[in-house]
């Protein structure tokens, strides 16, 4: 592993991110926001305790409950990539066009 990517390891912390929205929300504690998110408490646990990433469907509903981007919500967790590599092989045209069944 390369000291970058260890870097970026080290800066990931998601509690920044379940902190700010609870402040955001004015919430009481991780189970009043489970509720605002419409997931189950062990969800935010797993998240806080890094069992769990903050998955993309997630990061959507944090943005439509807070208003925040996603870029902000992002960088309050410590994601700090600039780019997103999505593979060629989901979006490559079947070879010939269409196809035709007689």
């Amino acid at each position: 592993m390369n000291s970058t990517r260890l870097a970026d390891q080290v800066a990931y912390d998601p509690n920044n991110l379940l902190d700010a929205l609870i402040e955001k929300l004015n919430l009481k504690n991780d189970a009043a926001l489970s509720r605002a998110l419409e997931v189950a408490p062990p969800v935010i646990s797993k998240i806080r305790h890094r069992r769990l990433p903050v998955g993309a469907s997630l990061l959507i509903r944090m943005h439509e409950v807070s208003d925040l981007s996603i870029k902000d919500l992002r960088t309050l967790m410590g994601d700090r990539r600039e780019k997103f590599r999505i593979s060629d092989k989901q979006f490559k045209p079947k070879e010939g066009g269409i196809e035709h069944h007689e």
